[in-house]
């Protein structure tokens, strides 16, 4: 019986029946949903790890335990993995580990746009990528066989059109994969660099066996049609090409490293025109051409932004594709803002008013950064905030810090934020953090983490105290802060700001898509109202403004009653909504 799947759960569904046991990962658009799907099967052990970095480790540990092991990630996040990616490379598997780096073309949620194929290339690692649903559940089945007979982590690489769009799976049965022995063998597994200049041998000659097994693969395979145009492709383009030239002659790659150079020299021989289709940076294409292959790709391609059939279709057929509706209408743009009721729209309100210069971070909260709250700097990484504070501070000394502030979310600060604080303390700085404590990773879809105090599989767990850790840390002015009592976080702000020394604002409140507390609807009055939209410049989607009548109104489908507008209202003219 065939089933609809997105990617993603069909990789968790892959992973499960490989025989995988273990499953870790942090979080991070468009992975969440493999480990978080895994971690439903009966009789497996998942986990939100803090980082990414902590995720691969414990693969590595789960792995060397013997266990076929699951690490997922964005693709930002093999950046935060990359220190024992490498390194695992060198110290090869006991239980097969497949690496899921989950890419981003287009960046649809995220800052950058790199093509983690290069991974692959410098990790020197076998990269598989599947081209719908089907394969990535039996790709995924395949990467763990790969991984234990090459004895290396195999990275499955997949981009966010595959992870979230459905087609048909047929599930297979779960393979019962038994606990591999543990056996000590420091000459593998302790990188010194006596043992890693060995390693590095085997890892040389693991790369020769897997050229020549990718010549072979069944997971690679030609197409013959019109051999007049022979396109090499890989991943969702495949999908594209095959609606756009189902007549054209396709090799169809699954292995991207290492590439099989015999097969594709051979389908090359065979067209007269070859083209290369790739997202997103040309790694197919620039070995073709380091092979000495006559190939057309980047040159037509852009390197910029995810593909589409109707892109193609214009630069391969040379006709622009007729869009499949039409508005009478123009519609107004809608830019993306945070929800209303955010606990972290006041936060942004009061800096923006004290016109302080914010150093962001990565979460829901980047929102912030946007008109009309307009109240954010930078934003760099998981985590930057604080350093880049810090670094302000250092460049413009201490009148500097006093006019800036680091932000940062319960979650990032979690997953990278701690050591940057310690930075702080260490080396004397005067900067102001304050944590936007919602009680969940919002971001990705409302995660847990060590803060919340219950795992990926809803077990309880010791509930991470953010104020005695920052205090552990050595920051002696820590305040609590419940965002929507404006008054007092200006007030704390602005104290924190004079004071020489770090200190740390934690602004407590739970996200408003997550809160249980039942808060009353509220309404304009309209003979208080006297239109001076400070309640419309805090930016809340609950709120919205009729010209005609000088009043603004409050949308009761959206409005969950925190009564932000109400501080900010100078005239009361927000009240609470009677109930009929």
């Amino acid at each position: 019986m065939k089933k609809l799947m997105i990617g993603n759960q069909a990789i968790a569904r892959g992973a499960y029946e490989a025989g995988v046991t273990v499953a870790a990962a942090y979080p991070g658009t468009p992975s969440t949903e493999i480990v978080d799907g895994f971690s439903k099967f009966e009789g497996v052990y998942a986990e939100w790890s803090p980082n990414e970095k902590v995720a691969l480790e414990v693969g590595f540990g789960a792995s060397l335990g013997g266990a076929r092991t699951l690490v997922t990630m964005k693709h930002v996040g093999v950046n935060v993995a990359a220190d024992p990616l490498y390194t695992m490379s060198y110290t090869g598997v006991t239980g097969g580990v497949v690496l899921v780096s989950a890419d981003d073309p287009g960046m649809h949620s995220s800052q950058n746009e790199q093509d983690n194929r290069g991974y692959g290339k410098f990790a020197k690692l076998l990269v598989i990528e599947p081209s719908d649903s089907q394969e990535a559940l039996d790709f995924t089945r395949e990467a763990f066989d790969l991984s234990e007979e090459f004895d290396s982590p195999v990275m499955l690489r997949v981009t966010t059109r595959l992870c979230h769009s459905q087609s048909l799976v047929e599930e297979g049965v779960k393979q019962d994969v038994p606990l591999k022995e543990y056996k000590k063998n420091e000459a593998k597994y302790v990188m010194l660099p006596g043992f890693a200049r060995l390693r590095h041998i085997e890892v040389e000659k693991r790369m020769d066996r897997l050229r020549d097994y990718v010549e072979t693969s069944p997971l690679n395979r030609v197409e013959w049609g019109d051999r007049s145009i022979g396109i090499i492709t890989s991943g969702i383009p495949y999908q594209y090409i095959k609606e756009v030239l189902p007549e054209a002659s396709v090799l169809k790659l699954a292995t991207v490293n290492p590439l099989p150079e015999k097969l594709i020299r051979d389908f090359a021989a065979k067209v007269e025109k070859l083209y290369v289709i790739e997202e997103l940076e040309p790694v197919i294409e620039e070995q073709l051409k380091a092979w000495g292959l006559d190939v057309t790709g980047k040159d037509l391609l852009p390197i910029i932004g995810e593909y589409s059939p109707e892109l193609l279709e214009q630069v391969l057929v040379g006709r622009t594709a007729e869009p499949p509706y039409t508005l009478e209408g123009s519609i107004p743009g809608r830019p993306p803002l945070l929800c209303p009721g955010c606990p972290h729209r006041a936060v942004f309100h009061i800096l923006n008013k004290k016109k302080l210069t914010v150093a962001g971070d990565i979460g829901c909260y980047t929102l912030g950064a946007l008109k009309p709250l307009g109240a954010m700097d930078s934003t760099l990484c998981m985590g930057a905030s604080i350093g880049t504070a810090m670094g302000m501070e250092k460049a413009r000394g201490i009148e500097g810090s006093r006019k800036t502030v680091a932000v940062i979310g319960d979650s990032t600060f979690i997953h990278s934020g701690i050591t940057p604080l310690i930075d702080v303390v260490y080396n004397q700085g005067n900067t102001t953090v304050i944590i936007l404590d919602n009680s969940t990773t919002a971001m990705t879809g409302h995660q847990d983490h060590p803060g919340t105090g219950v795992t990926i599989q809803k077990a309880e767990a010791p509930k991470l105290d953010l104020e005695a850790m920052v205090k552990a840390i050595g920051i002696r002015r820590v305040t609590a802060v419940d965002p929507i009592n404006i008054k007092e976080l200006e007030k704390v702000i602005m104290e924190e700001l004079a004071f020489e020394g770090p200190s740390v604002i934690i602004a407590v409140r739970p996200c408003a898509l997550i809160d249980s507390n039942k808060y009353p609807p509220l309404v304009v009055e309209k003979d208080k109202c006297k239109a001076c939209k400070a309640c419309i410049k805090i930016g809340c989607t609950g709120m919205y403004w009729v010209e005609e009548e000088k009043l603004a109104y409050i949308n009761p489908d959206l409005c969950i009653g925190c009564g932000l507008c109400v501080e900010i209202c100078k005239f009361d003219a927000v009240v609470e909504r009677a109930v009929m």
